[in-house]
């Protein structure tokens, strides 16, 4: 096919526009992790580049020696991301399916109503209120994996829409004829032709987890629910306890000692990193699925 000169013209501003907003994305991750190299007390007097004139390994220094939390906390962002990504995706799976027959009376209430959560809640205080005095979750592993399963309404939509835009009735309606239970058809058929809506509603979920800190918050104290912290609540207390430090310089030698010995500044750099980490090497893994099943799911019936 002959190019045109327009053709040609729309092709180059597209990938101009496509790098600029690359950049746009890109350049922050990579000035992020040159920073949290970068000398403490550089990066104080003259702020954070892409090529610092000092480079230092303090801030990862001073991780690596709270490393004994990190690693449990890391453990158990694991096991907190796992479970509740798997569950959830159960849940929202089953739930889709569901309401995605039109032909069940009822449907179009429950469809209803999983919609009304996405607009109007009880608010917090009667929500805090449930998951501690009729749940039981504080102080519990559950407080990092129940409340999210409550809030996953757009993900059960996204799942329902690819269902019935995207998988032929007709097979349903072939594997009945064959003599096929409804339990049967949705994990031979339907699952395995859903992998891109799953992929993408598990990514999205895996994050949400990963980077959840405020139920520990709201749900995990000191006393009886920090052998359940994760990484992001145990970094963020790190970051905390910097701060606490560097605000007490004043009032002690020792304390002003302390803390112009630590990277106070880097150290939020290199916190971020560790927090991210994972999430950009397991990204690429899961980007085909979440383009199209991100794409198909949100199509409006």
């Amino acid at each position: 096919m002959l190019k045109t000169r327009e053709y040609r013209f729309t092709q180059i501003f597209a990938h101009i526009v496509c790098i600029l907003f690359t950049l746009c994305a890109v350049l922050p991750f990579i000035l992020l992790i040159i920073a949290s190299f970068t000398d403490n007390q550089w990066a104080i007097s003259n702020g954070f580049t892409f090529l610092p004139g000092k480079w230092s390994l303090e801030a990862y220094g001073y991780i690596a020696e709270q490393w004994g939390t990190i690693g449990h906390a890391y453990l158990m962002t694991l096991v907190v991301t796992a479970v509740g990504t798997a569950v959830s995706l159960v849940i929202s799976t089953l739930f889709a399916y569901g309401i995605s027959k039109k032909d069940i009376p009822g449907m179009k209430i429950v469809s209803f109503l999983l919609i009304f959560t996405m607009l109007f809640n009880g608010g917090l205080v009667s929500t805090y209120y449930c998951y501690i005095k009729l749940w039981h979750i504080k102080n519990t592993l559950w407080a990092l994996i129940i409340p999210n399963l409550m809030m996953n309404a757009f993900n059960v939509i996204l799942i329902r829409n690819y269902f019935t835009n995207s998988i032929p009735i007709s097979l349903e309606e072939a594997a009945r004829i064959d003599g096929a239970h409804e339990f049967s058809i949705f994990l031979r058929i339907i699952l395995p032709l859903s992998k891109p809506i799953v992929a993408t509603v598990g990514l999205m979920t895996g994050l949400a987890y990963w980077n959840d800190w405020m139920n520990g918050l709201y749900y995990l104290s000191n006393r009886g629910g920090s052998r359940y912290y994760t990484i992001q609540i145990v970094l963020n207390n790190i970051n905390d306890d910097i701060m606490a430090l560097v605000q007490s310089a004043t009032s002690s030698s020792g304390m002003a000692t302390a803390a112009a010995n630590m990277p106070t500044t880097t150290i939020r750099m290199a916190i971020a990193v560790i927090g991210i980490l994972p999430v950009l090497v397991l990204y690429p893994f899961f980007q085909r699925y979440f383009v199209k099943g991100i794409t198909l799911g949100g199509v409006k019936e």
